[in-house]
């Protein structure tokens, strides 16, 4: 008799527990950190109303249980309520992740109404001078005004912030800020470098003092704080040694729907060579799931390299982030640079000491702001 051959990644894999519904790339804000693609102007269409409430009856019968409604900003999307509806009455939990931009009182009780669960409210600092710098918009007070908004519909407040290299030394302020406003939970998210954040990344680029310093003060509130307010702190993978099971591993419980459509197991994946990702008009969402090269590839550890392939905690962190070994490395199924056994650490190496030069040069360059001409223009480059 034949020894047992091991299962296939698809005969031991569960649902895609999380979609994420990009519902559209516009946006009033020019985050310089956007994780949108670069070249997201080249291609405006997007799904229909139709198209979207297919979309999430198909996944809800895949097995997902959380959707969550993105962009670019979805307030931009006439019918977010109707979707959010549909959505609440098949049973997902349902969370907007908005700038606030568009969210009116009127629009709030319509959302309410239709069964949203939870906004998560993105500042970009804790005053109005860099907050409206960041975003290259006039949007704090707007913000400010958004939280009110959040807090008087009894939704959990739910406060989101970039942290990088312009506003890391005010993260006291941010938080306090925070604690003002009224948020149960507050993500300070270090910029991670893909997309736009990657264009910017020599500016954007803590040093590691700015970093110890940053946790240290962040932790000093947790403990003083208490329970009054959850407070997470993501470390950029640059400053680490061993890379993140990206979205919890690829094709794993992470599902995006971008605006035209395309379906990805994670943000990025688009970028990367020698991939076709189905469409959602063109195949149903189990059989994306379950069945589509896109979401195959870099399932399981047949495609790993060494020294992933032959690596004791490859299970831990499944060879790290496919989008940043291309990035970086220039190959998709190499190992993430950002681990020390990665040939091309070296890499993260040079970018983190450039950031750590006292006086260094680089930081002081102008950002590249996200913009439809700008994104349009790189697109022409071949920047993605």
């Amino acid at each position: 008799m034949n020894a047992a051959q091991p299962p296939s990644p698809a005969s031991t894999l569960g649902p895609p527990l999380w979609l994420l519904a990009e519902v559209t790339y516009r946006c009033p804000l020019h985050c310089a950190f956007c994780y949108n693609p670069v070249d997201f102007a080249r291609d405006d269409t997007e799904l229909s109303t139709e198209d979207w409430l297919r979309v999430l009856r198909e996944a809800r019968a895949a097995g997902s249980v959380q959707c969550g409604f993105s962009g670019g900003e979805p307030l931009m999307r006439d019918d977010l309520e109707v979707l959010v509806a549909e959505a609440h009455r098949l049973g997902y939990y349902t969370n907007l992740l908005t700038s606030g931009v568009g969210l009116t009182a009127e629009r709030a009780q319509a959302l309410k109404a239709a069964g949203l669960d939870h906004i998560q409210l993105s500042f970009q600092d804790s005053t109005r001078e860099l907050n409206d710098f960041l975003s290259h918009t006039r949007t704090f007070d707007l913000k400010q005004r958004v939280a009110g908004i959040i807090k008087d519909n009894g939704w959990p407040m739910v406060m989101n912030c970039v942290i990088h290299r312009l506003n890391i030394d005010y993260i006291d302020r941010i938080i306090e800020m925070a604690v003002e406003l009224g948020a149960e939970y507050l993500e300070l998210a270090n910029s991670q470098y893909y997309s736009w954040a990657l264009l910017n990344r020599d500016q954007l680029m803590p040093s590691r003092e700015q970093l110890e310093r940053a946790e240290r003060i962040t932790n000093e509130y947790r403990q003083r704080l208490g329970d009054r307010i959850r407070i997470f702190f993501v470390v950029p993978d640059y400053y680490e040694k061993r890379p993140k099971k990206c979205m919890n591993g690829w094709g794993n419980v992470f599902l995006t729907v971008t605006p035209d459509g395309t379906a990805l197991p994670c943000h990025t994946a688009r970028m990367l060579p020698g991939l076709e990702f189905p469409n959602v008009r063109d195949m149903d969402v189990k059989s994306i799931w379950y069945d589509s090269e896109g979401f195959n590839r870099y399932r399981g550890d047949s495609w790993m390299k060494d020294p992933c392939r032959t690596c004791p905690d490859k299970e831990k962190d499944h060879g790290g982030c496919r989008c940043q070994a291309y990035m970086l490395a220039g190959d998709p199924a190499a190992a993430d640079p950002v681990c020390d056994k990665s040939p091309d650490h070296h890499k993260v190496v040079e970018a983190v000491e450039r950031a750590n030069t006292p006086g260094w040069k680089g930081a002081e360059q102008p950002l590249i702001f996200r913009d439809p001409a700008r994104s349009r223009e790189l697109a022409a480059c071949g920047k993605r």
